[in-house]
Formats: structure tokens, C-alpha cells, sequence
């Protein structure tokens, strides 16, 4: 298993960054939260997913001067142990032995002191400063932190080589998942553990499909296949796009969509900086679409923010109101879906800067 993937300084750092950022603060001189996407934020913690400890997250316990005790049950996996905190305390569920000591779901929690008329979990729904606590960190997560960049590029990398083996491997009667399956493998030998693929491995004719998961379709001659997928480290994730036609040369109409696209996504980038707001950049995406009459084929948003969500803020979308910050991990994706023609979809990843941004994916497009 991999060790530790975001720094000691860079948690305790955000730890720091979100008691002062809280408004109104807290009554209480420590928060309590559970949400595995908080937790791999500000500690580093994450319960490798292929493992039987999925599904079961510890306690983060955050003291105003940064302080952070973990708390989980005894049975997690070792990703677990490259955990960033000052404190951690295993609770002992199941010694194999003899039986669990009831929920585990509730093990570790009943194991926290109760404190001013019992235990309270500050960012789940329902108790009361749960809105605070979940907004203030979803606004700190747009301007990511550099170890946070860092493990952004492992799930790029992992991502181009996935791309790559496509380009070299796949061929008319495969099924989808034969593509998922050799996309998933190549990813998993880039990153050097195991990894989560997951996305679009689809035939596209058009707009009656412009993307799914695999399925056991055979792939067919002149088939198109988008090819639009994340890989997932420690929760943090890539999402970029290929399409390819396979088995045969692409027809001058695919090849038109394709270079739309192209250009399209070359647009949107002229627009990519902190301060620039998000409907610039769809206005700019979609603009080479008008100017050859095919916009009514451009379906969806020209693209997103990521991290360790997806997708998340900020959103290229026809009615945008955000604005771009430094920081900003962000796609573009033009899209075209035509019948008779087929669906061709394109897609980078970026990271924002004060002057203009850094493209994280390095993957190939081309349909051939």
C-alpha cells in the first residue's frame, strides 16, 4: 500500500485555515467530523476501498490550535496509518475471537467522551452548525493546497497511461468491458496499487448515447467509443476524454466534429485565469460551435471543477455565476452528438493560475 499522500504540514495547515475561517465560530472547543471526504482533507485519512474496511470511516476530533485525534475501529486497512495527525486511538470492534461489541457503525462513536449533554457530529446533517462546517470547507477545497496538487498528478498520470493503452489496444470485437477491463489494468500498474476507474467506456452513435459504463456490447468496425474516465487516490480524482474511432479510418464528418471540438476547447482555455468568470469561459467553449452552426448539438456544461469530488465547483455552465479563483482544478469538455455521425467528446484537466493555468492531463487526443 502506498504511504502517505498529503502532508502533515498541509492538514495541520488546513486545520488551522478552517477554524478561522468558520462564521459564526463554534460554542464548543473542538469539532467533531465523520465526512470521509473532511477527513482525507484535513488528515490524510482514507479506508482504502478495496479492502473490507470500506464503507467505515473514523472520527476527527480538531482543536482550535490545529490539534487533530483520529479515532477508528481496530479492523480499518493500513491506509489508514498514513493518517496526519497529532493523537490517533484504535477502538478495539472485533478481535476475531469473540463478537464485534455491537454496531460497528457505533463502536468508535460510543467510544468518544460525551461532552455537554452528549457526543455531537459537527458536520453531519442535521446537527445544528452541520451548514457551517460543510460550507466553510467546500469553499476552502476550490483553491487546492500543493500536496493536494501532488496527489492530483498521481491520479493524472495513472489516468494518461489508462489512455494510452486504450490507443494502442482496443479493436473491433472486444466488448466494452474488455475495454474497461485492460483501461483499469494499465491504470492500476501506473499508479503502483489499487486504484478505483470509473466513467464513460461507451459505443456512442449520437445522442441516444453519450456516454454509460461498460457493458457487453461488441465493439464493431467504424464504431465511435468515448472514452471518459477518473481515477481515484485517497478520494482525490482525474476526469479527462478521448474519442476514438475504431477499426477504420473516421469519416471527413466525424473528423469536422473533431476538429470543432478541438477548437472549442482551445477557446475555453484563452479564458481559463483566476478572475475570469465561469460564463466566459462557456460563453467561449460554445462559441466556435454557433460560428458553424452546430451548437444545438453541444448538450451539456463545457465543464467543472474536481478534486475530491466530482463534479464540483466551480461550473461552466449556460448560466454561470461563479468566478475562477487560483487554485481552481477545473476540465473542459466539448462535446458534439450527431446521428448518422456519432457522439465525439474531448476533455483536459487544468489547474488555475493567477495569469492563466496549468494543464494537468497529458493524454493523447486524436480519433485514430
Amino acid at each position: 500500500m502506498s504511504a502517505a499522500m498529503l502532508s502533515a504540514e498541509g492538514c495541520r495547515e488546513r486545520r488551522l485555515e478552517f477554524w478561522k475561517n468558520l462564521d459564526p465560530p463554534p460554542e464548543s472547543d473542538f469539532l467533531l467530523l465523520s465526512d470521509p471526504i473532511h477527513l482525507m482533507y484535513l488528515a490524510n485519512f482514507w479506508v482504502d476501498p478495496i479492502s473490507l474496511g470500506a464503507g467505515f470511516p473514523g472520527y476527527l476530533l480538531i482543536r482550535k490550535d490545529g490539534h487533530g485525534k483520529l479515532l477508528h475501529d481496530n479492523r480499518l486497512p493500513q491506509s489508514v496509518e498514513s493518517a496526519q495527525v497529532e493523537e490517533r486511538r484504535a477502538i478495539s470492534w472485533y478481535d476475531g475471537q469473540t463478537p464485534g461489541h455491537g454496531p460497528r457503525q457505533l463502536a468508535v462513536l460510543e467510544s468518544v467522551n460525551p461532552s455537554r449533554g452528549g457526543v455531537r457530529v459537527h458536520d453531519r446533517p442535521g446537527d445544528p452548525y452541520a451548514a457551517v462546517v460543510i460550507h466553510t470547507l467546500t469553499q476552502m477545497r476550490r483553491q487546492k493546497y500543493p500536496d493536494e496538487i501532488v496527489l492530483l498528478r498521481r491520479c493524472m498520470s495513472a489516468t494518461d497511461a489508462g489512455h494510452a493503452w486504450a490507443r494502442a489496444n482496443i479493436k473491433p470485437g472486444m466488448t466494452e468491458l474488455d475495454v474497461y477491463g485492460g483501461v483499469s489494468a494499465a491504470c492500476v500498474r501506473a499508479a503502483g496499487m489499487p486504484v478505483i476507474v470509473y466513467g464513460d467506456f461507451a459505443v456512442s452513435p449520437g445522442p441516444s448515447r453519450r456516454g454509460g459504463p461498460p457493458t457487453d456490447r461488441v465493439i464493431e468496425p467504424g464504431d465511435v467509443f468515448i472514452l471518459d474516465f477518473s481515477v481515484v487516490i485517497g478520494q482525490y480524482r482525474s476526469d479527462f476524454t478521448n474519442t476514438l474511432v475504431i477499426g477504420k479510418e473516421p469519416t471527413p464528418a466525424q473528423e469536422r466534429l473533431a476538429r470543432l471540438c478541438g477548437e472549442a476547447m482551445a477557446s475555453g482555455e484563452k479564458e481559463l485565469r483566476a478572475s475570469a468568470s465561469c460564463q466566459s469561459v462557456y460563453d467561449a467553449v460554445r462559441r466556435p460551435f454557433e460560428k458553424a452552426g452546430v451548437a444545438e448539438h453541444f448538450p451539456h456544461h463545457a465543464g467543472h471543477g474536481l478534486g475530491l469530488t466530482h463534479p464540483e465547483a466551480p461550473f461552466f455552465v449556460r448560466h454561470a455565476t461563479e468566478t475562477l479563483l487560483a487554485g481552481d482544478v477545473v476540465t473542459l469538455e466539448p462535446g458534439l452528438y450527431v446521428d448518422g455521425v456519432g457522439g465525439i467528446r474531448v476533455e483536459h484537466n487544468y489547474l488555475i493560475t493567477d495569469t492563466g493555468f496549468d494543464r494537468l492531463s497529458n493524454h493523447v487526443i486524436a480519433l485514430r
